[in-house]
């Protein structure tokens, strides 16, 4: 990690889980982190939670990924203050448990979802790749949190309502945004990390009561994934890596 110490990773949807576990992480090794969430006080804990010196090194931000202006706000503030983004860690991400396709008047929980998990990857991935480029930054890394269910969608007893397909656009987003920073011939480095299940928040009891025993990774297997696949070589981009728990049948 030494060629990142004091450089500024964004982390989005850092209130909590794999979010607040990768701010944990980069903030431990030696980076600037700004941890992004709508829950600001949650942001406020994690700050406190931490010692010191690295409290001193944590920013938490408002922002609310799925609103355009709130990410590009959030960016210039990024910029000015603390110099822009060289690492984005694209985790932010909602499950609408209740939100079947075809369950009738679910239009705002079907938008909601993909506002959050594809457009929000979009809007925050432009503009750090934007301030990148402004500031002629080389080795710059976007990691974007994705799922086992962005390469398969198993036969379930429920609805995976609209979050696998906006989980399998994610996949279709890094392969398209690795193509268009190597068009615009830079070393932009992008990854696609997807976990299995995770014991955060986004699980419900509901979830779990109709898996009984599901095998579950925690939320510091994943940032552990964000930083090894950060210090790769200059040469070495993975582009996507699968996280499975022991035991997944999936």
């Amino acid at each position: 990690m030494d060629r990142w110490q004091n450089r500024v990773a964004v982390v989005t949807g850092a209130s909590s889980g794999i979010g607040a576990a990768c701010c944990r992480d980069l903030v431990a090794k030696g980076m600037v982190v700004v941890g992004l969430a709508r829950r600001e006080e949650r942001l406020k804990e994690l700050k406190a939670a931490l010692p010191s010196e690295q409290s001193a090194r944590f920013h938490g931000r408002k922002c609310d990924v799925s609103q355009e202006q709130d990410v590009v706000d959030t960016f210039a503030w990024i910029d000015a203050t603390l110099g822009g983004a060289d690492v984005l860690v694209n985790n932010a991400g909602i499950l609408r448990h209740a939100a079947d396709i075809v369950k009738e008047g679910n239009g705002p929980d079907l938008r909601a979802i993909l506002d959050t998990n594809v457009l929000g990857v979009a809007w925050c991935t432009r503009e750090a790749f934007r301030s990148q480029q402004r500031r002629n930054v080389l080795d710059g890394h976007v990691v974007i949190i994705n799922s086992v269910l962005g390469h398969q969608t198993p036969v379930t007893s429920f609805s995976l309502g609209m979050y696998a397909p906006s989980k399998h656009a994610v996949t279709a987003l890094t392969e398209v945004l690795r193509q268009e920073f190597l068009n615009k011939k830079t070393q932009t480095k992008i990854t696609s990390v997807s976990p299995g299940a995770v014991d955060t928040e986004i699980l419900d009891k509901r979830v779990l009561e109709l898996l009984p025993g599901l095998p579950m990774l925690r939320s510091e297997d994943i940032a552990d994934a964000v930083s090894y696949c950060i210090q790769t070589p200059p040469n070495v981009q993975i582009h996507e890596m699968i996280i499975k728990p022991i035991g997944e049948s999936v």
